[in-house]
């Protein structure tokens, strides 16, 4: 198949593009404008502007599907949340309706359902769009919700690493006491190749997550098992801290720490895996081995 794949330079896009190359597809890959040059197989698209299905129309020429891996942790003035995560990718779902793309994969986020945050907010529109095109026979969808996606490359990973390798951590209570079902990068670069082979049919939600969920504390200490470490002591952040260090993240921009991040790191992130295991044809990645085989 030719795909087209948004966010393709990003840490699950990277993934993503090459798993589908190597199970024999060709990817269209989608880069940011202000990357200095093109390689070959890229496309410029600008997710901040592209806000309407005429500027996707002539990059779908040619593709048999999409799959959208575009996202952001918060808003800024290059990269605003709204027009990433709502009205860009409801301007390429309108697009591929048009020109007859039937196949689309979203990448969207586990727990969005019960967050008021922006973040979640806005992913759940562009899922809403997709979902009342594929109800019209527009489009086919498959929509797919990770935890916690770890691997190298990703920004959270090496955030948790980092944390995993000191000592002594002080950490928000909040955040160590939300469950998480971290996934294997890899595991879900494999259930989208499989949306676009032997599962092409399959439509709806689908929920990604690893086998066994824990408290976001419990899997540090695991990764820092993994590394071969000793238990490290860890410390609980007091809450008027906890909010004024998230509060102090809002002022800097290029910080991932912020209002937004307490808000989602603080909330319970886990989800039924049945659905993702039968889609991978095997249960996903153990979170107590994810350093071995997804931190390479």
């Amino acid at each position: 198949m030719h795909i087209l794949l948004t966010g393709s330079t990003g840490f699950i896009g990277h993934t993503l593009k090459a798993a589908l190359e190597r199970a024999g597809h060709t990817v269209r890959g989608g880069v940011s404008p202000r990357r200095s040059a093109l390689q070959p197989g890229q496309v410029a698209m600008d997710f901040a502007h592209d806000t309407s299905a005429s500027a996707w129309l002539p990059r779908l020429e040619g593709i048999d599907a999409v799959v959208n891996a575009v996202g952001v942790l918060r808003d800024t003035r290059q990269r605003p949340i709204d027009a990433v995560h709502r009205d860009t990718p409801i301007a390429l779902f309108d697009a591929c309706a048009k020109a007859g793309v039937q196949r689309v994969v979203q990448i969207s986020a586990l727990g969005i359902d019960a967050s008021s945050t922006r973040y979640a907010q806005t992913k759940l529109a562009a899922e809403a769009h997709l979902q009342q095109l594929a109800a019209q026979g527009k489009v086919r969808a498959a929509i797919l919700r990770p935890s916690v996606v770890f691997g190298k490359g990703g920004d959270s990973s090496a955030l948790f690493m980092n944390l995993a390798r000191l000592p002594l951590a002080l950490l928000p209570g909040p955040v160590l006491q939300a469950r998480v079902q971290p996934v294997s990068v890899h595991d879900l670069a494999a259930a989208v190749v499989a949306l676009l082979g032997p599962a092409i049919d399959q439509t709806g939600t689908i929920e990604c997550t690893g086998p066994e969920a824990l408290t976001m504390g419990a899997f540090i200490a695991s990764l820092r098992q993994q590394l071969g470490q000793r238990p490290a002591t860890v410390l609980r952040l007091p809450q008027p801290l906890t909010t004024l260090s998230a509060r102090l993240g809002d002022a800097v921009p290029p910080s991932p720490w912020c209002s937004e991040t307490l808000a989602m790191l603080g909330s319970d992130n886990v989800g039924n895996p049945a659905q993702f295991e039968q889609l991978l044809g095997r249960k996903g990645v153990h979170y107590s081995q994810l350093v071995a085989t997804a931190w390479r």
